[in-house]
Parts: C-alpha cells; structure tokens; sequence
C-alpha cells in the first residue's frame, strides 16, 4: 500500500496570504492591483467571503484569472484607476508590485482614492542578508528578491524606514504593519531581520 502525502495548506504554502487576509473584514469589496493568477483574491474570497476584482496587464495571467473565477480586468496600472469611481472598495492591495511601479506616489494616492483602506506588501531591502550582499559588491539576489540586476522588474527597492518615510512626506497614516520572514513575524529589530513588510494604511485625517 502506498503511502500518500498530505495536501500542503494554503496557509502553510502562502504565509504572505494569510497575513493580508488577517486584516481583511469578512464580505469586503476588494480590488488587488497586480493580482497575478488571482491566487490571493481566490484565498481571500475561500477565506473571507470577499467580493474581489484584479488589475492584471499579462496575458497569461489574466487568463489564469478567468480559469480560476476572479473577476479580473486587463490594464496597466501605470495609467491609473480611472475605471474605478472613488470609494469603490473597502481595500485595495498592492502585493509584492509596489517595487516595480515607477510613479510610486501615483498609486498610492490612486489606492486611496477608490478605497477607504490600501495595504502593500513588498521585499525588504534593508534586510541584513540582503545588506551583506550589497557590502560584497553584489546587488542582492534571495527568496523575495529572485531576480539577477540585469533582468529585475524591480526599480524602486526600499526598507521600512523608506517606506514609513513616504507615507508621512505624503499624508499617508500607516494604520498596522506586520514584518515577516517566511512563516514568523518579526518584532526584534524587523528592518534587520525581516524579509517581507506588509502595510495596512489610510489618508491622514
């Protein structure tokens, strides 16, 4: 008899997921910008019960978007969110993209335009491998940054202290942040030791 093994969890598999998930309020509207395949609207709708739509410029992607049920639209985000009416949407996320956009502050006040709250995930450059790799003449290359200087879509690497930076140059108030490496949070020293940052904002008031 042959021994099986167990499905892996989406939670065990995707610990990013169920971080924004966790502050995501049962049967919100959201719209995740960049949403991929539609794999996280997929865990937030099995999860939370959620009304989601995707902005997805790749063909392939968003065709995986349609074989997996998620409402999603072809568009580059560069140009905006003009389709959407202000205050569309109780969240909208920008996962692991904010890195690759070029009008950082564009999307971030377009995020808040059509929605009452933005979250954004994004790699930690000032994490201390990525650091140690910087210091040995190298641009880093690690889990959350897979791509060599020469064919990453990334053009706007920061760390937490940026980012925290931005929001308050730019009237963003920063509402909860949660630092990860990989499955653990990180409270110690997260601008050195953690991986991946996540946060949960609003327009200041």
């Amino acid at each position: 008899m042959t021994a099986t093994t167990a499905p892996t969890s989406p939670i065990a598999s995707r610990p990013d997921f169920a971080a924004i998930a966790a502050w995501v309020q049962s049967g919100s509207k959201v719209l995740d910008l960049g949403c991929g395949d539609g794999s996280l609207l997929c865990y937030l709708r099995d999860t939370r019960n959620v009304r989601g739509y995707g902005v997805e410029i790749d063909d392939a992607n968003v065709l995986a978007c349609l074989n997996n049920g998620v409402n999603v639209i072809q568009g580059d985000l560069e140009s905006g969110l003009s389709s959407f009416e202000s205050g569309s949407f109780d969240y909208v996320i920008l996962s692991q993209t904010l890195q690759a956009m070029k009008h950082t502050e564009g999307i971030v006040r377009e995020m808040l335009r059509v929605s009452r709250e933005g979250i954004v995930s994004f790699p930690n450059f000032g994490y201390w491998k990525n650091r140690l790799q910087v210091v040995s003449g190298h641009m880093p290359v690690s889990e959350t940054l897979p791509y060599q200087w020469f064919d990453t879509p990334n053009i706007h690497l920061c760390t937490l202290g940026d980012f925290e930076a931005f929001c308050h140059q730019h009237g963003v108030h920063i509402l909860e942040r949660r630092v990860m490496n990989g499955d653990h949070q990180i409270t110690l020293a997260p601008n050195l030791l953690g991986m991946l940052a996540f946060y949960r904002f609003e327009r200041q008031k």
